[in-house]
């Protein structure tokens, strides 16, 4: 680990500062709370942001179509386009003069290369579907209901085993949700050991706007939850019921889950995942329900209630999967930019992107090469441009900053999930994550959308960075699809660090109203996660430029504040950020 961790400070307090309910009176006794300690202290630190400019949308197109090429092969982590594209950053960020942070030289390299790179353990899962079947008996109609793979369900597993037999009862769990501080429990402590568990996507849509976040999704309702839930419950598999909607996705998308899936080899102290993981079209839950004598739209509106308690379908569900494994070994690069002051250089600001997509699969249309232009060779576009705007800063930031491109996003944020399990730089010492996944590829916008609105005291930040540009904030115009658990924030998030998470505007200059929900559909039935995903030449990086520009004078105010960023009350990370910056205290 190439830390620049050197301890914790000895904040300077001012006369007799409470902090945060930790100290009763000057002198006094230490006492347990749960409050945050306070992070702004008296320092020759003034927020005196220096300013940089030097992000075109010249610039950022080229890189965008030099990453998105066909010769990157789909940039696939552990694939035959991850060295040219880990070659490529490498070669961006020694022209930039980016200091190596990693722990590892570029692959099949010379041993004195620069470190650049993070290495990230990785298992790859092949499943054959040709040998995947779903089965369901208990009803002379459940017999005879013909599910083939691929088109009416996609299965998997994460665990490195060479074959699947699982054999259970077929349980309806509702959403998939145990939420004890929302008295919710769609297990209704009915013992889930063996059994195959069907769940609906997204939250429970409660009327009351202030449970379960409203509008806005939360982790409860993501897919990774319900599988993580699934696996506490002791459940041998669990089946998602699609909803376009719901899911924010079509069926296509699911459908594309198939072949080489990457994980995280399981650490010691990990709940052993259930053995089967998988989706069911929409139109197939209707059938199956119906062989159980059910109507899905009925136990959807059940699932929705207060008291909702799981239904035995009366079936077994019988399930195989082959499966070919391998051990290989991806990369997160890592370059650095050292701030100007010894006595805060040991403190930074960490910029993500996935430099990843989904590499040569399937052919659609005739194309099998997943260019992921806009997901997200815009988003590493940005990472670059950032990082040399950054470097150029003058006066130069007085903080650090660690630009990180990081693997296997699209198999579950692993990259970034390794990073915070391995951090190059100690968590209690980073005051900020911003991560770009998808630019604005479209012109102006005399806005732009804070994913999680509301959620950290950034979004103040960025709300005056934009107001300098003569542009104001939105919130998610699609907040419940839960975008803000879907990019490489989130692990950091999730382990306490403020995280920035922004998409597009949505009032483009000089285009109708509709503009913005038109482009953002047309991506999501046409482009997401497909080989049609590709350089489009009359794509305008300007909104993107824009966008960039604020973020990084968002960075450019941390650094140079006294007072770091912090979740708002109520935000569901707060607790883990309070815990870990108390820690850092001298008594």
């Amino acid at each position: 680990m190439n830390s620049q961790h050197r301890g914790p400070r000895i904040f300077l307090m001012v006369a007799c500062i409470v902090i945060a309910g930790a100290l009763a009176s000057c002198g006094g006794e230490q006492t347990a709370t749960d409050t945050a300690p306070i992070v702004d202290r008296a320092s020759p630190l003034k927020d005196n942001t220096p300013r940089a400019n030097g992000i075109t949308a010249e610039a950022l197109a080229t890189y965008t179509r030099e990453l998105a090429d066909d010769s990157m092969l789909g940039r696939a982590p552990a694939g035959p386009g991850e060295l040219p594209t880990l070659e490529y950053l490498q070669t961006a960020y020694k022209r930039i003069g980016l200091e190596p942070a990693g722990n590892s030289a570029l692959p099949g390299g010379p041993e004195n290369s620069p470190n650049f790179f993070q290495q990230v353990g990785l298992v790859t899962i092949t499943a054959d579907p040709s040998t995947a079947y779903l089965s369901f008996v208990g009803t002379p109609e459940a017999a005879q209901l013909k599910i083939n793979s691929g088109e009416d369900f996609v299965t998997w597993t994460t665990t490195p085993q060479d074959m699947v037999d699982i054999a259970g009862g077929l349980i309806f769990v509702g959403y998939g949700v145990n939420a004890p501080e929302e008295n919710w429990n769609d297990f209704a402590d009915m013992d889930m050991t063996g059994k195959v568990l069907l769940m609906l996507v997204n939250d429970p849509p409660l009327d009351d706007g202030d449970r379960f976040g409203g509008e806005a999704m939360t982790y409860y309702g993501r897919w990774t939850y319900k599988f993580e839930e699934g696996a506490r419950q002791g459940a041998a598999g669990v089946l998602l019921i699609h909803d376009t909607e719901a899911a924010g996705y079509g069926w296509n998308v699911i459908q594309g889950w198939t072949g080489e899936q990457i994980h995280v080899p399981l650490s010691p102290e990990s709940t052993t995942p259930t053995p089967l993981q998988g989706w069911v079209s929409w139109e197939t839950a209707e059938d199956l329900f119906a062989a159980a004598g059910h109507r899905l739209d009925e136990m959807i509106v059940a699932a929705a209630t207060q008291g909702f308690e799981p239904v035995d379908l009366g079936l077994i569900a019988g399930a195989h999967l082959t499966n070919t494994s391998r051990t290989v070994t991806s990369y997160n690069a890592v370059g650095r930019v050292m701030g100007s002051d010894p006595e805060y250089s040991d403190e930074y600001i960490i910029f993500t992107a996935h430099w990843d997509h989904f590499g040569v699969g399937d052919p659609i249309a005739g194309d099998n090469i997943y260019n992921g232009a806009f997901d997200n060779a815009t988003g590493t576009a940005g990472l670059i441009e950032i990082a040399e705007a950054w470097k150029n800063t003058t006066p130069a930031p007085r903080r650090s900053a660690l630009f990180i491109a990081t693997t296997a996003e699209e198999s579950g944020l692993l990259g970034s999930a390794f990073y915070v399990e391995n951090p190059i730089v100690p968590l209690e010492k980073t005051l900020a994550v911003i991560n770009m996944d998808g630019a604005n590829v479209w012109g102006e916008t005399t806005d732009m959308t804070i994913v999680g609105l509301g959620n950290s005291t950034l979004d103040d930040t960025l709300t005056t960075a934009l107001a300098d540009q003569g542009r104001t904030v939105t919130g998610d115009p699609e907040p419940e699809k839960g975008f803000f658990y879907r990019s490489d924030h989130f692990p950091f998030a999730r382990a306490g660090v403020p995280a920035l998470y922004t998409d597009s505007g949505t009032v483009f200059v000089g285009k109708p109203p509709e503009f913005s929900q038109q482009v953002r559909d047309d991506y999501n039935q046409n482009r997401y996660h497909q080989p049609s995903d590709e350089f489009d030449p009359t794509w305008d990086f300007g909104g993107a430029a824009l966008d960039l520009e604020a973020l990084l004078q968002v960075a450019l105010a941390v650094s140079a504040t006294e007072t770091w960023p912090q979740w708002r009350d109520g935000n569901e990370f707060k607790a883990t950020r309070d815990a870990m910056l108390r820690r850092q205290l001298p008594w």
